[in-house]
């Protein structure tokens, strides 16, 4: 309808003021709620062209394409702005060919179809996945799933941060402090149990600084890089990367450990990778890329023996790509990691799913694989997104003052159990069923909360608030959708044959037409919550549906509607509300219960 108003415009400056108009400068856009009307055109642009006030320009306009575009019952005129009313016969064809129309607002794939690969999660193997993770795998999954219903090739990969400096800190103080003991020993979850070590380095690291501080009056940044225990820890990767047998068995049994825990949350989030790359894989391409760069002057080396990029030339700094004693650094990897992604699926798009504390980290890769001669870099992206942060502030993995996502999720299930006993929504469900609907609207509740809002924003998370079965929560829109899917199965029960007797020879009232708008809308959100990354927009689409479902179930009847046509309308109107919330939802990787 968009396009066929543009048309109608374009012609509409023709015949009225004797001139050709390109369509792209005209701006169409649904009508407001607080106005009446279906579409809004803005003649702001065109009246240059008529030389004539906003008012007469749009009621000249309004006119001539009322006259030819049979589905405008009528048009009003506000300042610059025509809204457009569309006729009770437009709306019941599209209810009729969306309601046939199963895949309603996907876009199917075809040759001409991108390939996009999307990494996300990337967890370190010295820790369990904490709130933070959540977001990442949150915002991960459901723009690769947006991405996919809008006619793309995803392909989503995972990246686990098994080397490195951090990793070896665990290692050491296990080694230290664990006197041989395994996950097993202590009932704990290895990722966990090996998280627990790293948080104890740090507090000795802490310890040893301060000591040296206070024994030697030395500078803070330099009691850092002296500490007994950060040099050991160094000692330790050099030795990894050097394959010392013994180093290489402690951290493979480590990893070993994290990996299985990771593995069990990632089942508890529903989240599925089509390929994990390991770091400890991936870091020699990007040490070899490194070192043949500097053999053809690309790079240069420092006197202690680093070898650097300098980045003047972009506005940038010195960064290093191999440290002084030939380890590698984070940005290694990744090197390495993209030039063996692209050669794996010759991608056409690269999304990078990293908090926005990495901005400067990807800027620099980009420009580094380009000026190393690969011109796919063009076409990687860093989707920054903001921080989570807890009501007393921001989280800190080292000091252990972070939420795992294991305690969080078991926290979530614990408050759903109370909040729906509580209510009473589930007395009569067998246990099973019972449980697994509880998850279902503590998942629902936990992924809701967090991709309701802009990712670009930093986001506080409140678990309470999260898991309330009204306002803009996940359970109040599930709790919806159950009601619908109630009303439908008591019309099967009632033999009410729906579905083929469509027949609207009534008016439709104003509370169907806004519903009706809403399902029109729903490609439109598809196509920006794809184009914008942003989950966020299709979490608010359907809370407002929902709203707008919720104030018409309150004020008409279904199911006893007098008038059969009537009432089969709007079960088929309805149905088509539960398709959309379903669909939505699983583009936010949240189940819809039929119960509640």
């Amino acid at each position: 309808m968009e396009q066929i108003l543009k048309n109608a415009i374009q012609q509409a400056v023709k015949h009225l003021y004797n001139k050709e108009i390109d369509t792209n400068i005209l701006q169409v856009q649904r009508t407001k709620k607080e106005f009446q009307g279906d579409f809004t055109i803005v003649v702001f642009p065109l009246l240059k062209i008529s030389a004539k006030k906003p008012q007469e320009t749009a009621h000249e306009i309004g006119t001539f394409i009322a006259n030819i575009i049979p589905e405008i019952k009528n048009f009003n005129v506000i300042g610059g702005f025509l809204n457009i009313c569309l006729s009770q016969n437009f709306w019941s064809n599209f209810l009729q060919k969306t309601y046939r129309n199963e895949n309603y607002g996907t876009t199917e794939k075809n040759l001409n179809s991108k390939t996009i690969v999307i990494e996300f999660s990337s967890p370190n193997t010295n820790k369990p996945l904490h709130l933070g993770h959540l977001r990442n795998n949150f915002l991960g999954d459901a723009i690769a799933k947006i991405l996919d219903c809008t006619g793309n090739n995803v392909i989503k990969v995972n990246l686990v941060n098994d080397r490195g400096i951090h990793i070896c800190k665990s290692m050491l103080a296990w080694k230290k402090w664990a006197n041989n003991k395994i996950p097993t020993d202590n009932n704990i979850k290895g990722d966990h149990f090996v998280g627990n070590y790293y948080v104890a380095f740090d507090k000795e690291y802490k310890k040893q600084v301060d000591h040296l501080i206070a024994q030697t009056n030395m500078d803070i940044e330099v009691a850092k890089k002296n500490a007994p225990i950060i040099l050991e820890a160094q000692e330790m990767l050099q030795k990894w990367e050097n394959n010392d047998p013994e180093t290489y068995n402690l951290w493979k049994t480590m990893n070993k450990w994290v990996l299985e825990g990771f593995e069990k949350t990632y089942y508890q989030l529903g989240i599925i990778f089509d390929k994990t790359y390991y770091e400890s894989e991936t870091y020699m391409t990007g040490k070899e890329l490194v070192i043949n760069a500097l053999q053809n002057n690309m790079l240069e080396k420092s006197p202690d023996g680093a070898i650097f990029i300098d980045l003047k030339d972009q506005q940038l700094d010195q960064k290093i790509l191999l440290r002084a004693d030939g380890t590698s650094v984070y940005i290694t990897q990744d090197l390495g990691t993209a030039v063996i992604r692209y050669n794996d699926f010759n991608f056409d798009s690269h999304i990078y799913v990293v908090g926005n504390e990495q901005d400067y980290h990807f800027q620099v890769l980009k420009i580094i694989l380009q000026k190393f001669g690969y011109n796919w870099a063009k076409n990687l992206q860093h989707f920054s997104y903001g921080m989570v942060e807890l009501p007393e502030g921001k989280m800190k993995s080292r000091e252990g003052k972070v939420v795992d996502a294991d305690d969080l999720i078991d926290e979530m299930i614990q408050t759903a159990t109370q909040k729906t006993a509580e209510l009473g929504k589930l007395e009569n469900m067998e246990d099973q069923k019972k449980q697994l609907t509880i998850k279902m609207i503590a998942m629902a509740a936990l992924k809701y909360f967090i991709l309701k809002v802009d990712p670009k924003k930093n986001m506080i998370f409140n678990p309470e608030e999260s898991i309330d079965f009204n306002g803009n929560t996940g359970p109040f829109i599930q709790y919806a959708n159950t009601r619908i899917k109630s009303i439908l199965r008591n019309a099967k029960e009632k033999n009410i044959e729906y579905k083929n007797n469509l027949n609207i020879d009534f008016d439709i009232n104003n509370k169907e037409i806004n519903l009706l708008s809403a399902i029109y809308e729903f490609p439109n959100i598809l196509e920006e919550a794809a184009k914008k990354y942003s989950p966020a927009i299709i979490a608010n689409y359907i809370y407002e549906l929902v709203k707008e479902f919720n104030q018409f179930y309150h004020e008409y009847s279904i199911l006893n509607e007098e008038n059969p046509d009537y009432r089969n309308f709007r079960l088929i109107l309805i149905e088509i509300i539960s398709r959309i919330i379903e669909k939505s939802l699983f583009l936010l990787g949240i189940q819809a219960p039929d119960k509640m």
